[in-house]
């Protein structure tokens, strides 16, 4: 059995070592492809295509037989792969031998199937929905309506707004069973608000801590202890195109404020109209409880 672990991350999971599993590096090619970065993409469609123009052109190079290039010339032999796999066939250089022509008719199968290939990633790529929804570096804790509260703030960065928004906090902590047995269990923690018509600007989801929170009596110091993480997923319609999108994040233990609060980033221009400033978006600043006085 294979027992070379592997890693896998994930919002709500982190670094999760996986043994016993054969790695197979090829099973979710298409996935990899579609989540890459362009610029990966492009590099690596660069790279399958000079590679196998630089194996067809060592075909021609040992066969020599193509008409009007330079005896030995991989020069020439590279140059006349690229135009028969882009099919362009300028007519200075063509093939005289079967070898060269057999070579010649792979090579045109192979050119067209990596060219839909390309275009259809690449379709797909470019037509994937994504929420562009922008979620606050740190989660807070403070009095909310005279109620304990956990509260995150996310925003829209698209100028178009997500109909029916749908919020879900799920919180991930270690505990023990009856029978003395670790686990990791997920608890739904219910929203003052879990969705909203439009979602255009800025959202603070709030999780009231009353009694029947799974928060409720927790320390800082027990969500360290307990691994604990903060999950949120959104789910909605974009208003242009009303395809689904989705977006998720996680807060770690340490990334949940005790007694801190989110600085206000609304403001009221000279001209009445209203402003939101994303700088502030991710500050925030702790609370500083009065000292009653004797």
């Amino acid at each position: 059995m294979n027992r070379r672990p592997q890693i896998s991350s994930g919002a709500g999971t982190g670094d999760v070592l996986k043994f016993g599993i054969k790695p197979h590096p090829l099973a979710d090619l298409y996935l990899f492809l579609l989540t890459s970065p362009w610029w990966l993409l492009f590099a690596l469609i660069l790279a399958v295509y000079l590679a196998s123009n630089a194996v067809f052109a060592l075909v021609y190079v040992f066969d020599g037989g193509i008409e009007n290039a330079r005896p030995g010339s991989y020069r020439d032999a590279y140059f006349f792969s690229v135009q028969t796999m882009a099919t362009i066939g300028y007519g200075k250089m063509v093939p005289e031998s079967t070898l060269s022509n057999v070579a010649v008719t792979l090579e045109a199968l192979f050119g067209l199937v990596m060219l839909a290939f390309a275009t259809g990633l690449m379709f797909a790529k470019f037509s994937q929905p994504r929420a562009r929804v922008i979620f606050s570096r740190y989660a807070v804790v403070a009095m909310r309506d005279g109620v304990r509260s956990l509260m995150l703030r996310l925003a829209n960065e698209r100028k178009t707004g997500l109909v029916e928004a749908q919020l879900r906090l799920v919180l991930l902590r270690d505990e023990t069973t009856l029978e003395g047995e670790t686990i990791r269990r997920f608890h739904t923690l219910p929203l003052a608000r879990s969705t909203t018509s439009v979602f255009a600007l800025s959202w603070t989801a709030i999780h009231p801590i009353d009694e029947s929170s799974p928060l409720f009596g927790v320390t800082p110091e027990s969500l360290v202890a307990h691994g604990a993480l903060l999950v949120a997923s959104l789910v909605g319609l974009e208003e242009a195109t009303g395809q689904t999108v989705h977006a998720r994040h996680t807060w770690t233990s340490e990334q949940v404020l005790v007694d801190h609060r989110f600085k206000d980033i609304f403001s009221t221009g000279t001209n009445g109209q209203r402003a939101v400033d994303y700088a502030l978006f991710h500050d925030v600043e702790a609370i500083t409880h009065a000292v009653p006085q004797k």
